[in-house]
C-alpha cells in the first residue's frame, strides 16, 4: 500500500503523526525499562540466597558427619527398619489373637481369619526365629585385678613385729598359735646406726632377724676380702638361715663365716634368738620333728631347685671333704680308694678317723673333727637314697594309718622273724638294664664271717644315729650284696630304703640339665651311708644310687626307720646334722641370700612398672600375669604353674616390670635377688650360659616343644616349661575342680572317665571328700589340719601330673577346699536339660573365684548334637571356654558305687581311646591339644578332606579346628560332623551347586560393588549349615576375616556359622562384602590378612597345629601381552582350536594371588615355627573355580595325606604330637603300686590315735578309695 504520493506510508508527510500513534499504543502495554531492571536483581537475589543456603546446609551437614564420626552408631538397613516395624505390628496382632482364646465359639471364625492373616503376614516378611546371640562379657575384677589390700600390718589385730615374723620365718608359719606367742616372747628390739653391722663374720650364728624399719644390706666377703652386696632387706624382710637353725637346735652351732649384715640407714630390728626353740621342743618333740622336716624341705625344694635346676649347678653344692670312718675289715674285699669320674678331677680317697674323735663326734662333745667328721655323712649318705622298700615287716595295728599315709607298702609274707644276712628283698625294682632271673645283682652274701660282720656293723648305726635302745635295730636291719652295675634307687624313685656301706662303694650321680648324661656328685665309702634326706623330706630322690663295684650294705626300710623316729624322736637330728654339713659353704651362703616366701591368693607378687630386683621360681600354686594397657583396659597375658620362672627377662635386662601378677591361689614361690644373681655369675661363669639360655627360650617363645629349664626335676616333678606360651592361660595346669551344676549330673562316672583319659598322660589322682576322710582320718578337713591337709595337698600335686578335686553337692568346706586349690574349675552340665543355674554354681557365682571357669556339657552317645550352647554361657558369669563331650552310655547307666566300681576296674584295664571326646579334654587341661588349620585357595581347598581322611586313618586326634576361606568351610562341617565321610559328602554336594551357571548368571548384578548380588551364594551356604551357631559346634572352631571397616583381622568362635563362612569366602570384585550381624562392620575374605592362621590356633593352647596351605604358587611362564589387555582377544585365543594358547590369570586366580602376597611373610613364620607340621598337596595344577573336579583333587589330597602319615607313624611324628612332655620323668621313674602320700613325721611321733576307715554307703558319694589308689594314683 502506498500514498498517494506515490510513497510508503512511513515516508509520507502523515507518518510521524501515526507513528507516534502507534508508539503510544506501545508505551501504554510496557513497563518502563528500569522496572525490568528491578526484576532481574530480584530473581538473581533470590537464586544466590538460594545457593548461599545449600552451601550452609552442606557445611553444616560435613560439621554434624565429623561429631557422627567421633561417636559411631550401628547403622540399620532399610529391611532391618522394616523387620522392626514388621515386629511391632505382629506383636500386637499376636496379643489381640491370643486375647480371644477361651471366648465363644462364636468368635472362632474371627480367630481363624485373623491366624491366616498373621500367616500371610510372616510370609510377607519373611520372619525367622531369632536366634540368640552370645552376650560380650569381660572377665570379672577378681580374674584380672590383684587385692589392693596388701599384707596389712595397720588393721591387725597382732603387733606388727608378730605379724612380720609370722609372715617371713617360714617354719614359724606351723607353730600352733600358743607355742608362736610363746616364741615371741624372746624377740628383742634393736636400733642400728646406718653402717652399723648387726652382724659380721665371727660372731655367733644364732638370731633370726626381722627389719621393722628402715633398710639392711646382707654382704659376702669374697676371697679377696672385699664384700658384695648380694641381698637388700626390706621392713618386713627378714635375714636368716634355715641351715643354722638347725645347726643350733642339734647342738652345732657355729660363728658367721662370709656372710654379714649392715644397716644401710637408721633400722630397727627384731632379734629372735634360736635357743628360744628349745625349751618349746623339750616339752613338743612333734614340733621339733615338723621344723627339722621342714628345713629339710626347704633345702630340697628351694636350694636344689634354683641352684640346680635352674642354674645348672651340681657338685658345687656338695662339700667333698668329707672323711669316711673306719669299719673292721670283716669282708675279703676291703675296701679301696675310689676311682670315680668326679668332675673338676676329684676323687675321694679311704680316709680313717683316730677313734677318738669319732667318738667325741658321737657324743656332741667339740673335736677337730666334730663337724666334718664321716660320722655325720655316713648318715647323711644312709638316708639320703632309699631303694623301694625291699624288706617289710608287718605293721602294728596302732601304726597302720600313719605308714599308710607314708607310702609304705606293706609285705605280707614279713612277720617278726628276725633278719639275716642271706635274706633277699622282695620288692626290688627290676631295671630294663637288669635281667631278672636267679642271677640276680642281689644275692644273699657268700660265705664269709657274716655274724660278726652283721654285728659289728648295726654298732656303727646305733653310733651313727645315736640311738639309745639296741633293740630298736631288732628286726629292722638286713644285709644284703649287691653285684658291680647295679642300680640301688633312681633319681624321682618315690619309695626308697636306707643303705650303709660296708664294702665297695656307692656312686651318687645326677642327670645334668637339658642332657641325658649324669654327673658323678660323690661316692659313699664304707662306713657311710645314703638316704637321710629323702626320709626326712618324704619326697622323691633327687640322686641316683648306682654300685660301680661290688658293694656289701645294710639296709633299713622307710617304714623301720619312722618306726625308730617314734620310738626316739631325736634320731631325726642326727639325721639331719648330716645332710647340713654335707652342704658346701656355698649352699650356706646362698641359704641366707635366696628367700623362701608365700603369696595369699589375691595379692600382688608385683606391680607393672615396679622396679625389677629379683627373679621368681614357682614351687607350688599359680600366678596370673595381666597388663595394663594404655586406654586403662586390662587384658590377660598368661598364667605361670609349678616350675615356672616368672621375672627373669626384666631382672636380667633391668627393665622395669612389664605385668602386673598376681597369686591365683596360695602359692609359694623362691625369691632370687639380683646381687645373689650376680655373684653366683662371678663365682660360677657356667651359670652365665644357662642364663642366656633361659632368657632365649623366655625371649623368642621357643619352648614349643615342651621342654623346661631342666629334664629332670630335684623334686621327682615332670618336666615343665617356663611359661611356653604365656598367651595360652590354660598350659602348665596342676590342679582341676570338678563343680556338678545339678544333682542329675554324673559326677563319679565322669570324673572317673576323665582319669582314665588323664592316666594315658601322666598320673593322676582324684580326690574327693570320702577319700580325704579315708586317706587322712575323719577330721583331716578341720581348721586345726590345715598345715597338715595343705602339706599333703602339695605333695599329691608334686608326685603327680594332674589332681582333680571333686566339689560335694553343696558348699561344704570340702569344696571350699577345691575352689580354693584349683588352677581351673570345669562346670559339668548336661547339654538336653535347661541352662539354668544351679544352687552350688550360684554360691559360685557370688564368690569371688580367680580360677578360670570352663563350661563342660555331656551329650549322651545316641542323643541329639549340641544346641542352646549360647543360653548356657548367657546365663552364667565369664567363662574362658565351653566344651562338648559325646559320653558313652556308662557314663549315664544308674549303677550303684560298688557295681560303678567294677565297670571302671575293666575300663582302666584297657587304653584309653586317644579319638574319645574325654580324652580330648585331658588333653586340652594338660595342654597337649592338637590344632587342625585350614587354609583358603578356593577349589583347591577340596583337598583338605582327603588330608582329613587321611588322618583319620593314621589316628591323629583333632582337638580345635578352624580355618580361612575355603578352608573355613570345610572346617566348620568338619567341626559339626566330626566324620570325614560325612564331610566329604556334604562338601561334594554343595561343590556341584556351585558349579551351576544358570544360577551363576541369575546372580548377575550392575558391577559397581561385585559382580554379583551374593543371593545365590549365600543360599549354597545356608543350606548347608542352616541355622547353626559356632558355639554348637562338636569341636571348638574359629575362622577368620578382613574386617574393611576397621581395616583388621577378625577371628570368629561365636555367632551364626553360615555367615561367618561365607564372610570369610568373599572374594573381592565378586562378592559384595558381608555385614557382621553384630556391629555391621563390612567382612571380606580372611585369606587378605591371613590365608593360614596357625598362630591363631597356637593362641587358643594347642600345643602342635598341623597346618594345610592350599594357596596360589608362584608361576614364572605367564604371557607378556603387552600394556593393554583386550578380553575379546583372550576369548578368541581360548575358543579358536588353531590359535597359540595364551596362560593369563583370571579374576578369580588373581584375587587369589593378591590375598596369598598379602600374607607372605605370617606363612613364612608358620613354615619355621617348631609348634606347626605344615602340609600342602601337590594341588597347583587346579584353578580357584575348578569346584567340578572335588573328586580328583579330594583324591589328591587323600594319597599326599596318606604317605605323608605314613613316613610321620615310622619317624615318631604322631607319637611326640601326643606324648605330654611334662609327664617324662613321671614315666622314666619307677614305681610300685603304693599310695603317695605326704609324710608328717611330727603326726608319727606325736601318737596321733589311728582313725577308722572311712567308706561311703552304698549309693551314695563316689567310690572308696582302694579302686581310686590302684587305677587313679599312677
Amino acid at each position: 500500500k502506498v500514498t498517494r504520493h506515490g510513497f510508503p506510508p512511513y515516508l509520507s508527510s502523515s507518518a510521524p503523526y501515526q507513528a507516534s500513534d502507534s508508539f503510544g499504543d506501545v508505551g501504554r502495554t510496557r513497563a518502563p525499562w528500569w522496572m525490568e531492571i528491578m526484576v532481574g536483581m530480584v530473581i538473581g537475589a533470590g537464586i544466590a540466597i538460594v545457593l548461599i543456603a545449600i552451601l550452609i546446609f552442606f557445611i553444616l551437614r560435613r560439621i554434624h558427619l565429623r561429631k557422627a564420626q567421633e561417636a559411631p552408631k550401628y547403622r540399620f538397613r532399610k529391611r532391618d527398619k522394616v523387620m522392626f516395624y514388621g515386629r511391632k505390628i505382629m506383636r500386637k496382632v499376636s496379643q489381640s489373637t491370643s486375647s480371644l482364646v477361651g471366648t465363644s465359639s462364636s468368635s472362632r471364625p474371627r480367630l481363624k481369619k485373623k491366624q491366616k492373616m498373621l500367616n500371610i503376614a510372616k510370609k510377607i516378611l519373611r520372619f525367622k526365629k531369632e536366634v540368640p546371640t552370645l552376650q560380650a562379657k569381660e572377665p570379672p575384677p577378681s580374674v584380672l585385678e590383684a587385692d589392693l589390700t596388701e599384707f596389712d600390718v595397720a588393721n591387725s589385730h597382732l603387733p606388727s613385729e608378730v605379724l612380720y615374723m609370722l609372715k617371713n620365718v617360714r617354719v614359724l608359719g606351723h607353730f600352733e598359735k600358743p607355742l608362736f606367742l610363746e616364741l615371741c616372747k624372746h624377740m628383742v628390739f634393736v636400733q642400728f646406726q646406718q653402717g652399723e653391722y648387726v652382724f659380721r663374720p665371727g660372731l655367733p650364728d644364732s638370731s633370726i632377724y626381722v627389719v621393722q624399719d628402715g633398710k639392711l644390706e646382707l654382704c659376702l666377703t669374697g676371697t679377696d676380702g672385699k664384700e658384695s652386696v648380694v641381698k637388700e632387706v626390706y621392713p618386713g624382710d627378714s635375714v636368716h638361715s634355715l641351715l643354722s637353725i638347725l645347726d643350733v637346735i642339734t647342738g652345732h652351732q657355729k660363728p658367721y663365716k662370709t656372710v654379714s649384715a649392715r644397716a644401710a640407714e637408721v633400722s630397727t630390728v627384731l632379734r629372735l634368738p634360736v635357743e628360744a626353740f628349745l625349751s618349746i621342743f623339750e616339752k613338743y618333740p612333734e614340733s621339733l620333728v615338723r621344723v627339722v622336716q621342714i628345713i629339710m624341705v626347704r633345702l630340697q625344694r628351694v636350694t636344689v631347685l634354683a641352684l640346680h635346676n635352674y642354674l645348672g649347678l651340681t657338685n658345687e653344692l656338695f662339700s667333698h671333704e668329707m672323711q669316711p670312718m673306719r669299719v673292721p675289715p670283716l669282708s675279703p674285699h676291703p675296701a679301696r680308694p675310689s676311682t670315680s669320674p668326679i668332675r673338676h678331677g676329684k676323687r675321694f680317697g679311704s680316709l680313717t678317723v683316730p677313734e677318738e674323735h669319732r667318738e667325741a663326734a658321737v657324743k656332741g662333745e667339740p673335736s677337730a673333727f666334730c663337724l666334718t667328721a664321716t660320722e655325720y655323712f655316713c648318715l647323711f649318705l644312709f638316708f639320703f637314697f632309699f631303694d623301694c622298700a625291699g624288706i617289710q615287716k608287718s605293721l602294728r595295728s596302732d601304726f597302720d594309718m600313719a605308714y599308710e599315709r607314708g607310702r609304705i607298702s606293706v609285705s605280707a609274707e614279713e612277720s617278726n622273724t628276725p633278719p639275716t644276712f642271706t635274706r633277699v628283698p622282695s620288692g626290688v625294682y627290676l631295671y630294663p638294664e637288669e635281667e631278672p632271673g636267679v642271677d640276680s645283682i642281689f644275692a644273699p652274701l657268700p660265705g664269709r664271717p657274716s655274724a660278726a660282720l652283721f654285728e659289728e656293723a648295726q654298732k656303727e648305726i646305733l653310733k651313727l644315729m645315736r640311738i639309745e635302745d639296741p633293740a630298736l635295730l631288732n628286726g629292722r636291719v638286713t644285709l644284703h650284696h649287691a653285684k658291680a652295675g647295679a642300680v640301688l634307687a633312681r633319681q624321682g624313685d618315690q619309695d626308697v630304703s636306707l643303705h650303709f656301706v660296708l664294702s665297695g662303694c656307692l656312686h651318687v650321680y645326677q642327670r645334668m640339665i637339658d642332657k641325658q648324661e649324669a654327673v658323678c656328685l660323690f661316692v659313699t665309702q664304707p662306713g657311710e651311708m645314703v638316704g637321710q634326706l629323702a626320709v626326712l623330706t618324704g619326697e622323691p630322690l633327687i640322686f641316683t644310687v648306682k654300685a660301680m663295684r661290688d658293694c656289701t650294705f645294710l639296709k633299713i626300710s622307710k617304714s623301720d626307720f619312722y618306726e625308730i623316729m617314734r620310738e626316739q624322736p631325736s634320731v631325726v637330728l642326727s639325721a639331719a646334722h648330716t645332710v647340713a654339713i654335707r652342704m658346701s659353704p656355698f649352699v650356706r651362703q646362698m641359704d641366707f641370700a635366696i628367700d623362701w616366701m608365700a603369696v595369699e591368693a589375691g595379692r600382688a607378687l608385683y606391680r607393672q612398672d615396679d622396679q625389677s630386683d629379683c627373679t621368681y621360681i614357682v614351687l607350688n600354686g599359680r600366678l596370673r600375669s595381666v597388663i595394663r594397657k594404655a586406654n586403662g583396659k586390662k587384658e590377660l597375658v598368661g598364667e605361670y604353674g609349678r616350675g615356672d620362672l616368672i621375672g627373669v627377662v626384666e631382672a636380667l635386662t633391668r627393665q622395669p616390670r612389664a605385668t602386673t601378677v598376681h597369686a591365683v591361689r596360695d602359692t609359694e614361690l623362691v625369691k632370687l635377688p639380683e646381687g645373689t644373681l650376680n655373684n653366683i655369675k662371678r663365682r660360677y661363669p657356667q651359670v652365665v650360659t644357662r642364663l642366656i639360655h633361659l632368657l632365649g627360650q623366655k625371649i623368642l617363645g621357643n619352648l614349643q616343644q615342651g621342654r623346661g629349664p631342666f629334664s629332670g626335676s630335684a623334686l621327682g616333678l615332670p618336666s615343665v616349661t617356663t611359661s611356653a606360651d604365656v598367651t595360652n592361660p590354660a598350659s602348665n595346669l596342676s590342679t582341676v575342680a570338678v563343680l556338678p551344676v545339678c544333682d542329675e549330673v554324673p559326677i563319679n562316672a565322669f570324673n572317673l572317665e576323665l582319669s582314665h583319659a588323664l592316666s594315658a598322660i601322666g598320673p593322676t589322682l582324684l580326690l574327693t571328700s570320702d577319700i580325704i576322710r579315708e586317706r587322712l582320718g575323719a577330721s583331716a578337713l578341720d581348721s586345726i589340719h590345715e598345715y597338715r591337709l595343705s602339706g599333703w595337698l602339695a605333695q599329691q600335686e608334686d608326685i603327680n601330673r594332674i589332681v582333680l578335686y571333686q566339689t560335694d553337692s553343696s558348699m561344704t568346706p570340702w569344696t571350699q577346699r577345691c575352689i580354693r586349690q584349683a588352677d581351673c574349675i570345669l562346670i559339668v552340665g548336661l547339654g538336653d536339660q535347661e541352662p539354668a543355674l544351679g544352687e552350688l554354681e550360684q554360691m559360685l557365682e557370688n564368690t569371688a573365684v580367680r580360677a578360670l571357669k570352663q563350661l563342660v556339657l555331656l551329650h549322651r552317645e545316641d542323643g541329639p548334637g549340641p544346641s542352646r550352647t549360647v543360653e548356657w554361657l548367657n546365663m552364667r558369669s565369664w567363662c574362658s571356654g565351653h566344651l562338648h563331650l559325646k559320653c558313652p552310655r556308662r557314663v549315664f547307666s544308674r549303677r550303684s558305687p560298688t557295681r560303678l566300681r567294677e565297670v571302671y576296674e575293666k575300663v582302666f584295664e584297657k587304653t584309653a581311646d586317644r579319638h574319645s571326646d574325654f580324652s580330648r579334654l585331658a588333653r586340652v587341661l594338660t595342654g597337649n591339644s592338637i590344632a587342625l588349620v585350614l587354609g583358603g585357595g578356593g577349589a583347591r581347598g577340596c583337598s583338605h578332606v582327603g588330608v582329613i581322611k587321611a588322618m583319620e586313618e593314621a589316628g591323629i586326634p583333632i582337638d580345635i579346628v578352624g580355618g580361612t576361606s575355603i578352608g573355613s568351610f570345610i572346617g566348620a562341617l568338619y567341626a559339626e560332623e566330626r566324620s570325614a565321610v560325612r564331610t566329604k559328602q556334604r562338601a561334594r554336594e554343595w561343590s556341584k551347586a556351585m558349579n551351576s551357571v544358570f544360577k551363576t548368571v541369575l546372580d548377575l548384578t550392575y558391577p559397581i560393588t561385585s559382580m554379583f548380588s551374593g543371593s545365590a551364594f549365600n543360599t549354597s551356604i545356608y543350606k548347608v549349615f542352616q541355622d547353626k551357631q559356632a558355639e554348637d559346634l562338636w569341636l571348638p572352631y574359629f575362622n577368620v576375616t578382613t574386617d574393611i571397616t576397621a581395616s583388621a583381622m577378625r577371628v570368629h568362635q561365636d555367632g551364626s556359622l553360615w555367615r561367618y563362612v561365607r564372610a570369610s569366602m568373599t572374594l573381592s570384585g565378586y562378592l559384595p562384602p558381608l555385614c557382621d550381624p553384630k556391629d555391621g562392620n563390612l567382612l571380606m575374605d580372611g585369606g587378605y590378612i591371613n590365608n593360614l592362621p596357625a598362630d591363631i590356633a597356637r593362641n587358643m593352647g594347642a600345643k602342635t597345629v598341623i597346618a594345610i596351605d592350599v594357596g596360589s604358587q608362584d608361576e614364572t611362564d605367564l604371557c607378556n601381552y603387552g600394556d593393554c589387555l583386550s578380553g575379546w582377544w583372550l576369548l578368541w585365543k581360548r575358543i579358536n582350536p588353531w590359535a597359540e594358547k595364551v596362560k593369563v590369570p583370571d579374576m578369580a586366580e588373581i584375587q587369589s594371588r593378591l590375598a596369598y602376597v598379602s600374607c607372605v611373610r605370617q606363612l613364612e613364620v608358620v613354615k619355621k615355627s617348631a609348634y606347626c607340621e605344615y602340609i600342602r598337596p601337590p594341588i597347583d595344577r587346579f584353578k580357584t573355580m575348578d569346584f567340578g573336579k572335588f573328586d580328583e583333587i579330594y583324591d589328591v589330597g587323600y594319597q599326599h595325606g596318606k604317605l605323608l602319615f605314613t613316613g610321620w607313624a615310622r619317624g615318631d611324628i604322631i607319637e611326640n604330637m601326643l606324648k605330654d612332655h611334662r609327664s617324662a620323668d613321671y614315666n622314666d621313674s619307677k614305681r610300685t603300686d603304693v599310695r603317695a602320700d605326704f609324710t608328717d613325721l611330727a603326726e608319727i611321733v606325736s601318737r596321733i590315735e589311728p582313725v577308722q576307715s572311712y567308706v561311703a554307703a552304698e549309693g551314695e558319694g563316689p567310690l572308696a578309695h582302694p579302686f581310686h589308689s590302684r587305677n587313679c594314683c599312677c
